[in-house]
């Protein structure tokens, strides 16, 4: 493209020749002031309009305004639902905390009561001098996921302790800790004594208890009964197997009420007291073995039960 100037104050023409990277500049250019007088003719019009409170401007900022509202409580709404779910969970988990507290404080000889399960612990203390200031979404959000953390792993060790609890409970129930008469008094302890019938020097076995003929007979623990007959000297007498070779032995009743075989309770009604057998008067003779060999009763009697 050539161009052509002509004036007065020139001796003669010149001529411009522009090529096509001139034209593409000079259009380049010519787009950058079209669009940067658009933008300050955009910004003078909202400008303008919003000190005028022009109608159709007002509609554009409110239109705009909604749409970030919306997406603000879109936002706000799905962290509420995931905090809804976690608030959930941990009530749940809690509520399992409570049954577990409950069941741990009956196994350890507390009553529920005593601990206030259920009721929001006792807080307080003076204002600190350093400033406060409000948690925000994040780390509100950061906090319950901290907590519902910590309660899952309280909850699992609690888990493990009541298993604990609870298999000690029941080694305990199979221990003879329990006196088989209710009521009754000693009549001849473990260890050596004088024999009733030939007056020499004998070693007792076990221990007896003087009460009534017809006295309830009670398992001293839980087990299996591995006797169950008449003997020639302990007379009708039973055998509880308590595991850990435990054995338990009940003598001179006057009736028995269980069978070889029969799983018997701690404190299960197993015979009557009488004085069948090698006896002077109506009592029960009591023994523990271990391993086949006597031990003295009265050191699983003194165990708590």
């Amino acid at each position: 493209m050539n161009i052509i100037l002509v004036s007065e104050k020139l001796a003669k023409a010149r001529t411009i020749t522009l090529g096509l990277p001139h034209l593409a500049l000079l259009m380049l250019g010519m787009a950058g002031a079209v669009v940067a007088l658009a933008v300050a003719l955009h910004y003078a019009t909202l400008r303008f309009a919003a000190d005028g409170d022009h109608p159709y401007v007002r509609s554009v900022l409110l239109s705009a305004q909604q749409q970030r509202d919306e997406k603000q409580e879109s936002y706000l709404r799905e962290n509420l639902n995931a905090m809804a779910v976690s608030l959930g969970q941990m009530q749940a988990q809690l509520m399992r905390l409570d049954t577990l507290g409950e069941r741990l404080a009956k196994l350890a000889g507390f009553k529920p009561q005593d601990l206030l399960f259920g009721e929001a612990p006792g807080r307080g203390g003076a204002v600190s001098n350093l400033p406060s200031y409000d948690l925000s979404l994040g780390d509100f959000t950061r906090q319950l996921e901290l907590l519902t953390r910590r309660m899952d792993d309280r909850g699992d060790k609690l888990g493990i302790l009541e298993s604990l609890f609870t298999l000690d409970s029941a080694r305990k129930k199979l221990i003879p800790t329990m006196l088989p008469v209710e009521g009754g008094w000693y009549s001849s302890n473990y260890g050596w004594r004088i024999d009733p019938f030939t007056g020499q020097r004998a070693f007792h076995e076990g221990i007896d208890v003087i009460a009534e003929q017809g006295t309830p007979i009670l398992a001293a623990a839980g087990g299996v009964v591995v006797y169950s007959e008449f003997h020639a000297q302990y007379g009708n007498m039973i055998e509880i197997d308590h595991g850990n070779e435990l054995v338990s032995r009940y003598a001179h009743a006057s009736k028995r009420l269980v069978k070889v075989g029969d799983v018997v309770l701690r404190g299960a009604k197993i015979a009557e007291v009488g004085r069948t057998g090698r006896a002077t008067g109506t009592h029960l003779h009591f023994e523990v073995r271990r391993r086949g060999a006597p031990v003295n009763p009265a050191q699983f009697l003194r165990l708590p039960s």
